[in-house]
């Protein structure tokens, strides 16, 4: 087969801005006369956008992330189109797309990763792992697929796909988004950094990921002491009788009150806990 072009076009759908006024990345791949377009999986600031060089200005973080990020790209790109031209057999653009999106679906996947990962925490779960725990997981499970889905229109991601600004824009999103309080942000956060750990030391990813994102420790604040008015409020409230599990907690927290024990100590008595005096 003669090729006489070959040619790979990089530019911003700017009608496809998310909420953080970002556009995604397209790319649109020319062999001979044939074309087929696709999704770089990126987006940036548009004003740092250099339509020529198809690259970003400028020394900023996002700039040379981004530009990192492209540069991989572009390789993959031409391997692709090199491995087809070795096989000496007519292609066109979108056989050389097929050939990138292909050598992604081999990698291992994010969330597959993450389901496997919970599966091997659940098999200690009252052993050296608490429920609770777990429970964390899955939630941080849920919200990165949320995450993937509103951002990339995707149901999971390689983690050859995934880039530095991956991490900031999840951090974003469970803030700005999700409504986390910062203490929750930082657990997951942290547990997400910890999974991509151990799938580099498995060899499931080729760099070792997010290894510099530090996220900013929860401001500490002195609780304050609940009010005697807060108090009897709380005491007569009227609660739903189909929601036995409210007046539980509340006779609880009352008790915990009246008997001057810390309320983590009062859920955990039992049964064998309770005794009646002589006196009644």
């Amino acid at each position: 087969m003669k090729i006489e072009k070959f040619k790979v076009l990089l530019y911003l759908k700017k009608s496809g801005m998310d909420k953080n006024g970002k556009a995604p990345i397209m790319g649109r791949i020319t062999v001979n006369r044939t074309m087929a377009q696709f999704s770089c999986k990126l987006s940036c600031t548009p004003s740092l956008w250099n339509p020529r060089a198809s690259r970003l200005e400028g020394k900023s973080k996002e700039a040379v992330e981004t530009n990192k990020d492209i540069g991989q790209l572009l390789l993959s790109i031409q391997k692709a189109f090199d491995v087809l031209v070795e096989k000496r057999t007519d292609f066109e653009a979108k056989d050389v797309k097929e050939a990138l999106q292909g050598s992604v679906k081999t990698q291992t996947t994010l969330l597959s990763f993450v389901d496997e990962h919970i599966s091997e925490l659940s098999t200690h779960e009252g052993i050296d792992m608490s429920k609770s725990s777990v429970c964390t997981y899955r939630k941080i499970r849920k919200n990165l697929a949320e995450f993937i889905g509103e951002k990339y229109r995707l149901t999971d991601l390689a983690f050859g796909q995934l880039t530095e600004p991956f991490i900031s824009d999840f951090h974003h999103y469970l803030l700005d988004e999700k409504g986390f309080s910062s203490g929750t942000i930082t657990i997951y956060v942290s547990l997400f950094k910890k999974m991509c750990r151990i799938a580099f030391e498995r060899g499931l990813c080729k760099n070792l990921l997010f290894a510099h994102y530090r996220v900013g420790t929860p401001k500490v604040t002195t609780p304050k002491a609940l009010s005697m008015s807060d108090f009897i409020k709380i005491r007569d409230v009227e609660l739903p009788e189909d929601k036995p599990r409210l007046s539980v907690s509340r006779d609880l927290f009352l008790f915990a009150c009246y008997a001057g024990t810390a309320f983590i100590d009062t859920v955990s008595i039992t049964k064998a806990n309770v005794k009646v005096l002589e006196d009644g």
